[in-house]
């Protein structure tokens, strides 16, 4: 009954989902800010310009960085003309 009881709770741990980390990269900004300090390492993809992230990386130790996991949005272009006969 004991070993029962330990080979259930072995399992049970076993089977325990290990916490998930999110997404470092934002996939809605195309330029990232990382920053090295003494508080920690972050990275933050909220730039919509190489020139925007550099301002904010200037004086600091941080560098700019293209997001590699960024999605445009396709150009919806012109809407289309309905040809009637």
């Amino acid at each position: 009954m004991r070993a029962t009881a330990w080979i259930i709770l072995a399992t049970g741990t076993m089977l325990v989902p290990a916490p998930v980390q999110a997404q470092t990269y934002d996939p809605n900004f195309p330029v990232c800010l990382q920053a090295y300090g003494g508080q920690g390492d972050y990275i933050d993809c909220s730039y919509t310009s190489l020139a925007q992230c550099n301002a904010t990386a200037s004086g600091r130790g941080a560098q700019c960085v293209i997001n590699p996991f960024f999605t445009s949005r396709p150009s919806e272009g012109r809407p289309r003309r309905r040809t009637v006969r």
